[in-house]
């Protein structure tokens, strides 16, 4: 290999998570003390999301590697798992043989060495890696292990650890209980372009580069280009690199040697391929019900301002954002919406919009709503904006709204639109600018 061109006792980009090459950037250090926060508190149940090879197995790994002896740990990668399957994962890693256990055997048997580690003074921590993979039904059992607790405190930290997919799945209603039990979460960015360069010879300084150059600095911009600072594409460029100028029989990586291997591994830059891969939509957990849903249109959003149309949105089955950054399915560019104001969750029976604690709130017939099941026709006011809806269930009864609809009472029927420099003033009285 290329070791004794580069003068080097370890290879510096393998794929395997260790904890010896961890980089820490500002967003891995948050996380990793997120982690740590489940040992401090009583109550742990932190999530951790983060892009494919963004590092989140890396910073399980150290994080693991650093822990107390008192510290009684499972460990769960594999998560395509029956929710039996599941409770024996768990008791198999505290040491036990479950195989033959039934579900009630189970959690008798898991509850019993619980409390016995907490009466010992030990504390246990499940951490589940890949977590996004996990059934509905799994992540029910996750919710019922998170509630174990003496008259003082729980008696298990939890980590899930996955991909971008368990926020939309953790964001169903279904899970409401589940997610309402989590103290901290996390999403886990890719790296900025300092920090690639960072993570790049940290890597190499660890593997005994001594402080030498062995990248050039004219190759840390195409790197970054060409991998977005995703440390798992970071690791393979810089290997494939490093073997092409070894071939080349270069003691220095240069934009040759990387222009070959980005040519080897017939890679686009990271923007361009980013924008060919598929986008994950929320309707997707369709397929981990047990019903036949399908992907059609159950309903409209029509947006305007001031009398002028704005365009319409379609309402498919799972979860649509309104808010002001582009992250949301619908973007409203006003000082009167917060980054993220609401949410409409639809099913095949109804369509329920919910204020995510948004500043200025959402208005039906002047009232404030929190939330609401909508009727076709119905019209909300967000800000300076406002939104129709028009339901496409044309063959089923439109649901009674009734039970859910919290309105409470505006103070004012007419909405004053000034600017107030206090943040928490009352929404009724005036719109405040986020």
């Amino acid at each position: 290999m290329y070791l004794e061109l580069f003068k080097l006792t370890e290879l510096p980009f393998r794929l395997s998570p260790d904890p010896e090459f961890l980089y820490l950037s500002k967003n891995h250090a948050r996380a990793k003390a997120y982690m740590e926060s489940t040992i401090w508190f009583t109550d742990g149940f932190v999530i951790i999301t983060g892009e494919i090879g963004a590092g989140k197995t890396t910073l399980i790994e150290t994080f693991l590697s650093e822990l107390e002896k008192d510290v009684v740990v499972a460990q769960i990668n594999q998560t395509q798992l029956t929710p039996v399957e599941f409770l024996q994962s768990i008791l198999v890693q505290f040491g036990f043989e479950p195989y033959q256990m039934k579900k009630v055997e189970l959690m008798s048997t898991l509850n019993n060495f619980l409390i016995e580690q907490y009466t010992s003074g030990r504390r246990v921590l499940l951490i589940i890696d890949e977590a996004q993979n996990l059934s509905l039904k799994v992540l029910e059992e996750v919710r019922l292990l998170s509630g174990l607790e003496t008259t003082k405190d729980k008696v298990m930290r939890i980590i899930l650890a996955g991909q971008p997919e368990l926020n939309f799945k953790l964001d169903m209603p279904e899970l409401a209980q589940l997610t309402q039990r989590v103290r901290l979460r996390f999403h886990l960015t890719s790296l900025s372009r300092v920090d690639t360069e960072h993570y790049i010879q940290h890597r190499l300084e660890v593997a005994g580069s001594n402080g030498r150059e062995i990248f050039s600095p004219d190759t840390y911009d195409v790197i970054f280009r060409y991998t977005g600072g995703v440390p798992r594409l970071i690791n393979t460029l810089c290997d494939t690199a490093m073997m092409a100028a070894f071939t080349e029989d270069r003691e220095i990586v240069g934009l040759d040697s990387l222009k070959n291997a980005i040519a080897e591994l017939r890679w686009e830059e990271h923007a361009a391929r980013s924008a060919k891969l598929p986008v994950y939509r929320p309707e997707n957990l369709a397929k981990n019900r047990n019903d036949n849903t399908d992907n059609d249109i159950l309903g409209y959003l029509l947006l305007s301002r001031k009398g002028e149309s704005l365009g319409d949105f379609e309402l498919k089955q799972g979860r649509f954002l309104i808010g002001r950054t582009p992250e949301n399915d619908l973007q409203i560019d006003s000082n009167y919406i917060s980054r993220h104001h609401a949410q409409i969750i639809s099913t095949q029976n109804s369509c329920i919009i919910e204020d995510l604690n948004s500043t200025n709130g959402i208005a039906h017939n002047g009232k404030r709503i929190r939330r609401r099941v909508l009727n076709d026709g119905d019209v909300l006011q967000m800000g300076e904006h406002e939104l129709a809806y028009m339901d496409e269930r044309n063959s089923r009864l439109r649901p009674n709204t009734s039970a859910v609809d919290d309105a409470v009472p505006m103070l004012s029927d007419t909405v004053n639109l000034t600017k107030v420099e206090n943040p928490d003033t009352n929404f009724e009285a005036t719109l405040v600018k986020e």
